[in-house]
């Protein structure tokens, strides 16, 4: 679905290549009726009852891996972890808890899993926050899901240390 614009906003332009995104034909021609313009950027439902945020229908960001504005389609699992690390460039690394039954001692241990996801600019999460996280394409040798939801913090002190089942 393409949004209604009354003119042509430039990106942000902060890497060496050209940022544009693919949908949209920059260089075209002027028209007579001002009033009949076309939207100039691309915003798309990824469905599962996601609501797309309003930093993607507003922002300037061009992401060619973000679920709502670029190429990439939300399949498979749907999952929740807690955000651990944001150090990368639009990747984050999110912590997966879960228990493990031991047959012998009749008990269960904890157990947890890190994953590395795809964080589209129109999210900025922090430690501590929960995600939910959907499965997608190979976006690189790591990743293979991307955010579609962040629910601020809700653990206090350090989030390595917390055990929470979502």
């Amino acid at each position: 679905m393409v949004r209604v614009a009354k003119e042509y906003n430039e990106c942000d332009q902060n890497e060496k290549a050209y940022q544009k995104q693919d949908a949209i034909f920059v260089a075209r021609k002027r028209s007579v009726q001002a009033s009949r313009q076309k939207a100039m950027r691309f915003v798309k439902n990824v469905g599962l009852g996601i609501k797309t945020p309003d930093t993607a229908t507003e922002g300037n960001y061009v992401d060619k891996k973000c679920p709502f504005t670029g190429n990439v389609s939300i399949r498979g699992k749907i999952l929740k972890g807690m955000v651990v690390s944001t150090k990368m460039k639009r990747t984050i690394i999110i912590r997966r808890n879960y228990l493990h039954y031991i047959k012998k001692f009749d008990r269960f241990e904890k157990r947890h899993s890190n994953m590395a996801v795809h964080c589209s600019p129109c999210f900025e999460p922090k430690e501590g926050d929960i995600v939910t996280v959907g499965q997608c394409r190979p976006l690189s040798k790591t990743v293979r899901f991307n955010v579609l939801k962040v629910d601020k913090n809700q653990i206090f002190g350090n989030p390595r240390k917390v055990f929470m089942l979502f």
